[in-house]
């Protein structure tokens, strides 16, 4: 039994000694750089026209409330170069539902509706889009994100640079005082966003560009659009991770990736702990997928982003092992991991209150919760994605508000409604309580460039 003790005891220290090595670079490189100057400092007294966006919106079986929001904060956007939106409907269930969300856009040049007659994925949904639009930059944006209105003004400000292919903004949950868990999940985003990423944007190798708000130069997406359509896996073809592999594209060709921590956007999050782990394994097995590709990049990159990975990937094995091994200690030798347990505690009052500090923010001390979660739950749940990559279900797509047979719509908005709408659907309190401003918008409606099928129309 000594050696369940022993081994406990060397994984807990490994992992101790990898973590503080690995947190203590990541803070370092976390801390912020100088203030930008304005976009019309930067911009404007260079580009008689500043550069044009195209913003892609896929949506499938999205809540209506949820995407009425999305479009009045792009549609608030303060951005004054050309900024179109494209909202495109990947065969949902419930298209009459959300139907007056469209129709409140109807009349208004900066927006187009495509709806695709049948489901192809997201990433299909997105490629459908990018084709048949000419911007200078893309844009993407998921359908349950709200967007502060200069969002697209400051990552056009950063994607100035050429050599920058991607850019995102720092994320935060719309729904954040919902539950316990999104409250948790709040601040495991501004860990992920103002630790990880900030650091690794040190360095323009930004390792994934989050889905609910990513830009990207269209002058590199057309290098690498039949690659990202083209990804599979074990012969079947790859329909999550989509932002993570096109991440990674990016990086592979050359170009910069980068992270904007004040362009803030808020995204719903799962309020319950079966959605939340469904979207985890799905995310698990993403990372995994793309890990090997991730690696031959590394000799090209600063060594700090070889300590990244090998943190991000050897530190759960060793928390992994060590568990195991204090576990296997507590039930056959009845013997209390002293040493394992009080080293996870230590580390993990040390984590939340260094958060805690740069935040600002006691609530972060609460993060604490997340360490019985990640070794109880979410590390189970790795080891199952790694034995399950060949799964790609998406796990988390639902009908949303699909009226039963015979019953009216329960929403229905008027065409004309205009920015008003906005607060008929209750989203003004969504950006409120998101901490985000919203000016007035002149927006009354979206363009519908398609009032059939759109499976050829996309071609």
């Amino acid at each position: 039994m000594d050696l369940l003790a022993t081994t406990s005891a060397v994984a807990v220290s490994s992992y101790a000694l990898l973590s503080t090595i690995y947190k203590s670079a990541q803070a370092l490189y976390a801390q912020p750089t100088t203030n930008l100057p304005s976009l019309q400092d930067n911009l404007g007294r260079s580009e008689p026209v500043l550069p044009s966006v195209d913003v892609i919106v896929p949506c499938f079986n999205e809540d209506p409330i949820t995407l009425a929001q999305c479009l009045e904060s792009l549609a608030s956007q303060d951005y004054t170069g050309k900024l179109q939106v494209y909202v495109v409907d990947d065969g949902s269930a419930n298209r009459d539902v959300v139907a007056p969300v469209h129709k409140i856009y109807a009349n208004d040049p900066r927006f187009s509706v495509i709806l695709l007659a049948n489901n192809v994925g997201k990433r299909k949904a997105q490629i459908a889009a990018i084709r048949n639009s000419s911007g200078d930059f893309v844009l993407n944006v998921d359908s349950d994100t709200i967007l502060a209105a200069d969002v697209v003004t400051k990552l056009v400000l950063k994607m100035h640079d050429p050599e920058v292919g991607a850019a995102m903004g720092q994320l935060i949950a719309s729904n954040r005082s919902q539950t316990w868990l999104t409250r948790l999940i709040d601040m495991e985003y501004w860990l992920a966003c103002n630790e990880e990423r900030a650091a690794q944007a040190r360095f323009g190798a930004v390792m994934c560009c989050c889905g609910p708000c990513a830009m990207y130069r269209r002058s590199a997406l057309a290098l690498l659009l039949d690659q990202y359509e083209a990804q599979f896996f074990r012969g079947k073809p790859s329909d999550f991770g989509e932002d993570r592999h096109l991440t990674i594209l990016m990086l592979k060709a050359g170009f910069r990736t980068e992270y904007v921590s004040d362009a803030i956007a808020a995204t719903v999050v799962p309020d319950s702990l079966g959605p939340y782990l469904r979207q985890q394994l799905r995310w698990a097995r993403s990372t995994f997928r793309d890990t090997f590709l991730a690696l031959r990049l590394l000799p090209e990159l600063d060594g700090y982003l070889t300590l990244d990975v090998v943190g991000q990937n050897l530190g759960p094995l060793l928390l992994a092992l060590s568990s195991l091994a204090a576990l296997a200690q507590l039930l056959i030798a009845g013997s209390v991991p002293w040493w394992t347990g009080l080293t996870l505690a230590a580390m993990t009052m040390v984590r939340c209150s260094v958060a805690a500090l740069r935040a600002r923010e006691l609530r972060f001390l609460g993060f604490a919760l997340h360490t019985p979660i990640n070794i109880f739950l979410l590390l189970p749940l790795k080891a199952y994605a790694l034995c399950t990559l060949s799964n790609s279900d998406w796990l988390s797509r639902k009908v949303a508000n699909v009226p039963a047979e015979g019953k009216k719509q329960s929403v229905i908005l008027h065409p004309n409604a205009g920015p008003s709408a906005a607060s008929q659907w209750g989203m003004s309190g969504i950006i409120h309580k998101a901490g985000l401003s919203s000016p007035e918008s002149s927006l009354t409606a979206t363009k519908s460039v398609c009032g059939c099928d759109r499976s050829t129309a996309c071609k």
